[in-house]
């Protein structure tokens, strides 16, 4: 509303940054976090529906796997991303990664 001579409060306020409405948000999973997963389950094959199981993601998010930690098992990873060292790091292992 209109406030005398005083400075609009939105003129007043700093103006912050933006956020992207096309950005794509994911729920991050380290490899040593796998490693526990897959030798608790004896597991070959890790996929989307094992971090829903084990509460790391909900159904609708989007999984990105990070090389924090050491896979030691082979096995073959799922999950809609992967940084190019967890990539390089379940290939030394002897797995695969599948980009879903």
């Amino acid at each position: 509303g209109f406030e005398g001579g005083q400075m609009p409060l939105q003129r007043r306020v700093p103006k912050l940054g933006f956020k992207n409405i096309n950005r794509i948000e994911y729920k991050v999973v380290n490899l040593d976090v796998i490693q526990k997963l897959a030798e608790m389950k004896n597991l070959t094959v890790v996929d989307i529906n094992e971090y829903i199981e084990a509460g790391f993601i909900s159904s609708k998010q989007k999984v990105k796997i990070l090389a924090n930690g050491i896979l030691t098992s082979m096995l073959e990873v799922r999950a809609h991303a992967f940084s190019k060292t967890a990539i390089a790091a379940i290939e030394a292992a002897g797995g695969n990664a599948v980009k879903l």
